[in-house]
């Protein structure tokens, strides 16, 4: 027999759409009899539209999936559970865990259940990021060493030329030299700044993560003095471990500093708002090495969040939101970050803004 439900939700199966997991129902033939709300949402289509449908059509490698269903309609198993990649013309694959199992008469079919697999999403965006971080290494490495050359002898020429200028008109035609010797040392700091984190050597010692964020506050605190509010929210427990102080100092700095900036409309008004936030977190991997404790350390804004078009290419050097911004500040706190062998993430909507900065702890 198939199951045949249509594109309504029969009454008795009206719980399911309570399950935060998503659940489908094939009949026979694999067509999909019902798909509960969150079935909808993973799969971002309407029960209505799917009604009818064979599972396996709506991907692009149903192979293993369509062998599993088969091997659960001859009752081989009682329920299987498996992770899945299921890749979709032009989306994004869903990476799941899914657990199948046979229906028993009078409705023969099969029950599939869904789950996002969080834990690898989560594995595959720090690993991009770490691959993105090492490609920006690269590139701003060879980038500014192929800039310093020239600056070099540009500058040096603007000085010969200088010297060599007539007397009658020497104040008029020094205005020219000097923009150029001024610009040429603009583009050396600026070249220095790309270079600095990996020629800075890594000084460790004992680190406590609030001394840390005390003297980022205080520094913030310093330059914002009216309109601004930072909050702290610390977890005591939290140890101290192995680093470089100042490196720290400098990457909660940025983050911070570019959130003050990004909230000037707020403290004009006098209801903004920073959060600093420390917890303490169990099972935690970082660059494919679990550790046993992290701390996880929040940077939260009531700003305007991030512009939608560059979210994804915020630690890309030289890529700011801000007029005027050197785009470097945090591709340096990324970069130090990862010298301590852990990752910044961020999540951003109009209103609310949070960088975490997550590190392995002893």
């Amino acid at each position: 027999m198939t199951i045949d439900y249509h594109s309504t939700r029969p009454a008795h199966l009206a719980g399911l759409d309570l399950l935060a997991s998503a659940v489908i129902l094939l009949d026979g033939d694999g067509r999909i009899g019902y798909a509960n709300a969150a079935a909808e949402n993973l799969l971002e289509s309407s029960l209505k539209a799917l009604s009818r449908q064979k599972l396996t059509a709506l991907f692009l490698n149903p192979e293993e999936l369509a062998g599993i269903c088969a091997q659960a309609l001859e009752h081989k198993f009682s329920d299987l559970r498996q992770d899945l990649t299921l890749e979709r013309l032009g989306r994004e694959p869903l990476r799941v865990h899914s657990i199948i199992s046979a229906l028993d008469a009078p409705r023969d079919g099969v029950l599939i259940e869904l789950r996002e697999n969080v834990q690898q999403l989560k594995l595959d965006r720090e690993e991009r990021i770490l691959d993105q971080s090492q490609v920006n290494k690269e590139l701003i490495r060879n980038l500014a060493h192929e800039i310093k050359n020239p600056l070099g002898g540009i500058r040096g020429a603007a000085q010969l030329l200088e010297l060599e200028l007539p007397a009658l008109h020497l104040s008029e035609l020094r205005e020219y030299t000097q923009v150029i010797i001024k610009e040429a040392d603009r583009l050396q700091t600026l070249v220095d700044r790309l270079l600095a984190p990996h020629r800075r050597p890594h000084i460790v010692g004992d680190v406590n993560i609030h001394e840390v964020c005390e003297r980022v506050r205080s520094l913030i605190l310093a330059e914002f003095p009216s309109g601004l509010t930072i909050s702290r929210d610390y977890d005591a427990s939290i140890p101290e471990f192995r680093g470089d102080k100042e490196q720290l100092i400098q990457t909660v700095l940025n983050i911070a500093h570019n959130a003050a900036q990004a909230l000037a409309e707020r403290i004009e008004a006098g209801d903004a708002e920073l959060i600093f936030k420390t917890r303490v977190a169990r099972q935690v991997t970082l660059a494919k090495v679990r550790y046993n404790l992290a701390l996880d350390l929040h940077i939260i804004d009531n700003g305007p969040g991030i512009a939608p078009q560059i979210r994804d290419r915020i630690f890309y050097p030289l890529v700011s939101g801000r007029e005027g911004g050197s785009g470097l500040g945090l591709t340096l706190a990324q970069t130090f970050v990862q010298q301590h062998l852990g990752v910044i993430e961020c999540e951003s909507r109009p209103g609310y803004t949070d960088f975490r900065i997550v590190l392995p702890l002893p």
